[in-house]
């Protein structure tokens, strides 16, 4: 289980995230929605030890992270996929998924590996070719797939829909939702996409201006006309 408690985080005299508590339990997802500007990258980073928070905590498995540097909450088993896919063009895409495992028994990289190709069939097709060569859908699989290397407790998804196409994204979030669902893997999604998170979700938090403003069942969420007018935009 992944819970924050009462996270504040500023920037200078901007305060980017204003004492957040939610709770990432394991088997599921949990989608953060906002518009831009509303903290939703901020948590994620923070959540990775990218950025360090004014106060309150961030808590594993009941162990107190907060404030730890991203390479040990990547070892205790938190795994980001930042904005933007974020792989390395000029090696192949077996050598980028090795890269997420590198720390890990050889043993444990073999069984990764295989488990991110029978998730990402076309990763294991094309895995002595460079990563440049990839669609944007493919690297977005070939990013998750990275952070599946590290064998994680916990998936952090943030905003794996930039640049995609609607159809590519559904199949992606479905194919993370069962995931989660068949292996136990709690998974927080940040997305400004808002209709398509909650349709993939168990859960939905409204973060605007680095608050909660609304959380509860995904389903109500997405059905809340007002929300979805006020914060959604859709």
């Amino acid at each position: 289980m992944l819970r924050i408690e009462g996270l504040s985080v500023s920037y200078g005299a901007v305060e980017a995230l204003k004492d957040v508590s939610l709770e990432v339990p394991p088997g599921r997802v949990t989608a953060v929605i906002g518009a831009n500007g509303a903290g939703k990258s901020t948590l994620m980073r923070t959540l990775a030890g990218l950025e360090k928070p004014k106060s309150g905590r961030v808590l594993f498995n009941d162990e107190d992270i907060t404030g730890g540097k991203p390479e040990d909450i990547v070892r205790k088993g938190i795994a980001l996929v930042p904005e933007g896919r974020s792989t390395i063009p000029d090696l192949t895409v077996e050598e980028n998924l090795k890269l997420g495992g590198m720390w890990r028994t050889h043993a444990q990289r073999g069984t990764s590996l295989t488990r991110v190709y029978s998730l990402f069939p076309v990763l294991g097709e094309r895995r002595h070719l460079g990563a440049d060569t990839l669609s944007g859908g493919e690297r977005q699989q070939l990013a998750i797939g990275r952070a599946l290397m590290t064998g994680p407790q916990a998936l952090l998804l943030d905003e794996p829909s930039l640049g995609l196409a609607p159809l590519i994204v559904t199949q992606i979030l479905e194919l993370v939702s069962q995931m989660a669902k068949d292996s136990g893997l709690a998974v927080l999604l940040v997305e400004q996409n808002a209709a398509t998170a909650l349709r993939v979700a168990k859960t939905g938090i409204v973060l605007n201006l680095g608050q909660i403003v609304k959380s509860g069942p995904a389903h109500d969420i997405a059905q809340d006309e007002e929300l979805r007018h006020a914060y959604l935009g859709y």
